[in-house]
């Protein structure tokens, strides 16, 4: 018997209302669309990942959060909005902000409404 219960990885299933819109918008962000294949799209970005589900519900879309730490968040606010991805695909781009847990990020919804925390520790 083992005992092994190292983890090797965790990640969150994010929805998708239009999969292929998102799978878009999400490689235009500059996420790696590493697999995709029966409902479920692979995305990476240096060692970080999650999972798109080409499944929405309203609800769910709309209290589902993502953080996303970055070692310089003021380089991603730049890149996100020189994307052009608020224009294209009709989303929302917060300004930075420095939050009383430490940290300064900014919000960016998807097209599903999937809200993402941007940040980086202070």
């Amino acid at each position: 018997m083992s005992d092994n219960t190292t983890a090797v990885e965790i990640k969150a299933f994010v929805p998708a209302r239009d999969f292929a819109l998102s799978k878009q918008f999400y490689q235009d962000l500059g996420f790696e669309l590493r697999s995709d294949g029966g409902g479920v799209a692979y995305f990476a970005h240096g060692n970080t990942s999650f999972l798109l589900q080409d499944f929405y519900q309203s609800e769910h879309a709309s209290n589902f959060m993502m953080h996303l730490l970055v070692e310089d968040v003021a380089a991603w606010h730049r890149r996100v909005l020189a994307s052009g991805v608020a224009e294209r695909f009709g989303v929302t781009v917060g300004e930075l902000e420095e939050q009383p847990w430490g940290m300064r990020d900014f919000v960016l919804y998807d097209p599903s409404g999937v809200l993402w925390r941007i940040g980086q520790n202070l």
